[in-house]
């Protein structure tokens, strides 16, 4: 079984700080609202859960500069 590292730090209501072993991101909406997340490997999700068990992800991958 492969050793995980995942924290997730409240920095201001409705923003969080997610850490793992390769990267980082950045939370903002509420639980059960609507969320956009952006990662430091260039990935932006935005995400909301809906009635019943169901939820909605879009997500899109950055082109880094010069690439």
């Amino acid at each position: 079984m492969p050793i995980t590292f995942r924290k997730s730090f409240r920095i201001l209501p409705g923003v969080r700080l997610n850490i793992n072993r390769r990267s980082w991101s950045v939370t903002l909406g509420a639980r059960n609202g609507p969320r956009y997340t952006r990662s430091s490997t260039g990935r932006d999700t935005t995400s909301m859960n809906l009635p019943g068990g169901f939820g909605w992800r879009s997500t899109r991958t950055r082109r880094r500069a010069g690439e």
